[in-house]
């Protein structure tokens, strides 16, 4: 990496933007094929009638479905999540013509702020974090303790009135044979 950003600035951001549209397009393409092959395969997809997709790639077909191209725009920036949403969007067949630009944006978006400030402020978190390794890891356990707080407020805030409706309608389905 230190070859490509010791290149002219316009080189690294094109050789940055090249090999990310490459990469994130081999894992739309490796989703798209995923999922053909699961659709021809009937025996397989008889057997597996709901199969029950990792965390990530769940989490990331439901931006897909709400987002659309905006969804693999805004992977660019993430962490964790950029591969899946990719391949999300494969599986889901999102059609060419939303992918591929929204590809090229997010690859031009990613390479700039690579080549600018993103392996500076890598370099700059390893060094802090070498240079005083109890300050990273009480902000861990505060990152941490935020999750864990906001999780369970989630949970608590939950209507249990709707699993109890949801319980009902099916119970008066079944008695009505529907």
């Amino acid at each position: 990496m230190d070859a490509i950003l010791s290149l002219p600035f316009a080189l690294a951001v094109a050789i940055l933007f090249c090999i990310v549209l490459l990469r994130t397009n081999a894992t739309y393409w490796a989703g798209r094929g995923a999922a053909a092959g699961l659709a021809h395969s009937r025996r397989l997809s008889a057997r597996l009638a709901r199969p029950r997709p990792a965390w990530a790639l769940a989490r990331a077909g439901r931006l897909i479905e709400r987002w659309g191209p905006i969804a693999v725009v805004l992977a660019y920036l993430t962490v964790g999540l950029q591969t899946a949403i990719h391949l999300a969007a494969g599986s889901a067949r999102m059609s060419l013509k939303h992918y591929l630009p929204a590809a090229v944006v997010g690859s031009a978006a990613w390479a700039f702020l690579y080549a600018t400030i993103g392996l500076a402020a890598i370099e700059l978190w390893v060094d802090s974090a070498l240079a005083s390794p109890w300050l990273w890891l009480v902000a861990g356990a505060a990152v941490l303790a935020a999750v864990v707080r906001v999780l369970l407020v989630r949970r608590l805030r939950r209507p249990r009135d709707t699993v109890d409706e949801a319980a009902q309608s099916r119970a008066g389905h079944e008695r009505s044979g529907t």
